[in-house]
């Protein structure tokens, strides 16, 4: 009997195990079915959220700066070069590179031995010129003298023949006498003209005996003058460069010996284009004298100047474009002709402008983004009037008071909704530091806790900053941007 109960429970406990599996089959299959029937259903959309950045636009007086780059040059600069030949024997201390020297300073002497000698000549050929001058002239006065004899002589045998001639009418003389007198006459006549002749060969002797004195005199000076060019001398208070000279050896006539510059008359040149040109124009079209500061940047120590823009180059210049200008400097110390120089130039100022970050301005469009109603953006059209460095100058109706997006990005648009940020906007950038409410720090900590992409040591780091009193602004927004929103 107790087999038999036992055999019974068996097969009661295989059946209901039988019947639960059916049953869950059952189950199984109207859940597939039913899963199968069923339409997808689909998330409700939710609008994504942007953190942007705000800057408020201030409209002010604003003197936009031209930058340009340039080169330091000397307005004085004056080329040594030998007047004569010869063998230098004597050279100044100062004269080597970098030397300085002052006005009227000798220089360099070359050997003065050739040049002494052609002035000596001149003064001979001086003295023989003066010597021919005076025998002229006394060759002068006797030929005057002989004329005036010569002259009272046909005067005495004109007399004679008018003598012999009234004889002969009151029948006292002959005819060969009369005939004899006139002959007489006739050749002191002839005397007569031959010293005037001898007169007038004087006069030539004494005109060219005075043309050759006179040359004479342009050559001694002609000699003097190159022998005081043996001597160079500094035309003004100046610094050498180029010197290529030792004393000792044979220098040419016209050869560069070195360059004298003038280290206190320094100005910058620059280029600048048409259009910028333009901008530094008066209402006359002349150049005004903007105000202008260079800057060097040696190793880190800058050297800055400042100075005037002076004037313009009169052509372009064959291959070149846009404008030539030139600036006076003043106590440029430290710089020297040659070197390569930052120029920014002070334009004149612009009235009703915003200064606003280069991000924020969109040059395709010419628009800003600017904050609109339920925290969405609207675009708004301005003027770009400067571009400054890393910063713009923009004019237009509306701007003034209006938030504008500094921290524009292909995903913002007109209409996006956005999340201010207008703590790191005052506070000023990158570096700025940003005081937390407990909320915002609480949601901070958890997306930073809930992120599964970021590394352990990296989440202890960001939450080891997060537990500070004022947190970097950037900081904040990596979190925020890493969860999108």
């Amino acid at each position: 009997m107790r087999f038999l109960r036992q055999s019974l429970f068996g097969v009661f406990l295989a059946g209901l195990t039988l019947a639960l599996l059916v049953y869950a089959g059952q189950l199984v299959m109207s859940a597939i079915q039913t899963r199968l029937g069923a339409e997808p259903q689909t998330p409700p959309a939710r609008e994504r959220v942007f953190a942007v950045n705000l800057q408020t636009a201030t409209l002010d007086r604003v003197t936009p700066i031209l930058q340009a780059y340039g080169a330091v040059q000397s307005r004085r600069t004056l080329e040594l070069r030998a007047a004569v030949g010869g063998r230098v024997i004597e050279l100044a201390d100062a004269f080597e590179e970098g030397g300085a020297v002052r006005e009227g300073q000798v220089l360099l002497r070359i050997d003065p031995a050739d040049m002494q000698s052609a002035l000596d000549r001149a003064e001979s050929d001086l003295m023989d010129a003066g010597f021919e001058a005076r025998d002229a002239e006394r060759g002068l006065e006797l030929a005057r003298d002989e004329l005036a004899a010569a002259e009272d002589q046909a005067e005495l045998q004109a007399r004679a023949a008018a003598r012999q001639a009234d004889l002969q009418e009151r029948g006292v003389g002959s005819a060969a006498l009369v005939e004899s007198a006139d002959l007489a006459a006739s050749a002191a006549r002839q005397a007569v003209l031959s010293r005037r002749q001898a007169v007038a060969q004087a006069e030539a002797r004494v005109d060219q005996a005075e043309t050759r004195l006179a040359r004479a005199r342009i050559a001694l000076d002609e000699a003097r003058r190159q022998l005081e060019e043996t001597t160079l001398t500094a035309g003004f208070d100046g610094t050498l460069s180029e010197v290529r000279l030792v004393e000792g050896r044979l220098v040419s006539p016209n050869e560069q010996l070195a360059m004298l510059i003038d280290p206190d008359a320094l100005e910058v040149a620059f280029r600048v284009s048409t259009a910028q040109y333009a901008r530094l124009l008066d209402d006359s079209g002349r150049l005004i004298a903007a105000p202008v500061t260079i800057t060097l940047d040696a190793a880190g120590a800058e050297l800055t100047a400042t100075g005037t823009i002076s004037r313009a180059s009169a052509a372009t210049g064959e291959g070149q474009s846009g404008r030539l200008i030139f600036a006076r400097l003043e106590d440029a110390r430290g710089f020297k002709p040659g070197d390569f120089v930052t120029v920014a130039v002070e334009e004149p100022p612009l009235d009703n402008v915003a200064r606003l970050p280069a991000s924020s301005y969109d040059a395709a469009s010419g628009t800003v983004l600017v904050l609109a109603g339920e925290d969405r953006l609207r675009a708004l059209e301005v003027t770009l009037l400067r571009r400054q460095g890393d910063e713009v100058l923009l004019a237009g109706p509306g701007l003034a008071g209006q938030e504008v997006v500094i921290g524009r990005t292909p995903l913002l648009g007109e209409g996006i909704r956005v999340r201010p940020l207008r703590d790191e906007a005052a506070l000023g950038g990158e570096q700025a530091m940003l005081e937390l409410t407990e909320d915002r720090r609480a949601e901070l900590v958890a997306l930073v806790q809930g992120d599964p992409a970021m590394q352990d040591d990296a989440k202890a780091r960001l939450l080891a900053q997060l537990d500070a009193a004022r947190v970097p602004v950037a900081l904040v927004r990596r979190i925020e941007n890493r969860r999108g929103g």
